[in-house]
């Protein structure tokens, strides 16, 4: 499995690059992408995908979400399946996402960790089956990351909306004004170098129940994007995301 690997110069372009030489999943890094173009990598690197190499059997996005539109034109022109592990993406570009699914496979996930996956489900169930309960979600990162609230936070809080369709989320609460009962709060804390947490509090006046994902090592989103890719090349065109991969095993 040849990986064409978008922001190759980065921290998680770099923990791509060793599971590719460790052979993880069968993938080979066959080269990559990054404005930086990285003089040093160990593959040809281009400065945009206007000079990309072609002959690769995906490609593995860790870059920037500012890329996103040149990223998708060029997957498409060359019929590339796509695994985007970048967060940060604006409405536009999510929605170009979803039309580039139309005609390639895409994977498109706020966070490529099998144990967040297993907490969106977890959180789903809680908040359908107590619909009394208030919802609030915190999320720690290092100081380092650039949007707030995290993609993560988001995607929990929008899978909580999917069975609570009269919730709204709410980000960076402030102000004076009592709590709705609708509101979804997101809290994002930024500090030295924690690789990320999330914590979702739902509770009622009697009761309350915590779920927690800690990431202990980065080296977990570079493995499940690189399963990603595995399960993407077997794919026809569409929207593919972590609950789709866990189906499928």
């Amino acid at each position: 499995m040849r990986i064409l690997l978008s922001g190759l110069g980065g921290h998680m372009g770099a923990e791509v690059a060793r599971l590719c030489a460790e052979g993880y999943r069968g993938a080979q890094l066959a080269a990559g992408v990054d404005y930086m173009n990285s003089q040093n990598a160990a593959v040809p690197c281009a400065p945009d995908f206007a000079h990309a190499q072609t002959d690769v059997d995906c490609i593995v996005d860790f870059s920037h979400h500012s890329c996103t539109a040149d990223m998708l034109a060029f997957a498409k022109q060359n019929r590339l399946p796509l695994v985007i592990a970048t967060t940060g993406q604006t409405d536009e570009e999510r929605t170009a996402i979803a039309d580039a699914a139309k005609e390639i496979p895409v994977f498109f996930a706020a966070n490529f960790s099998l144990g967040v996956a297993l907490l969106i489900e977890l959180a789903k169930k809680a908040a359908a089956a107590m619909p009394e309960a208030e919802i609030e979600i915190i999320e720690k990162h290092h100081d380092r990351k650039v949007d707030a609230p995290s993609g993560t936070a988001l995607a929990i809080a929008r899978a909580i909306q999917s069975v609570r369709p009269a919730a709204t989320i709410v980000t960076g609460r402030s102000g004076f004004g009592k709590r709705t009962k609708e509101e979804i709060g997101i809290h994002a804390i930024r500090m030295g170098n924690l690789a990320g947490e999330h914590e979702v509090l739902i509770g009622t006046n009697s009761q309350t129940i915590t779920l927690k994902h800690e990431t202990h090592s980065r080296t977990l989103f570079a493995e499940g994007a690189l399963a990603a890719a595995e399960f993407l090349i077997r794919k026809p065109a569409g929207l593919y995301s972590m609950q789709d991969m866990l189906a499928d095993d």
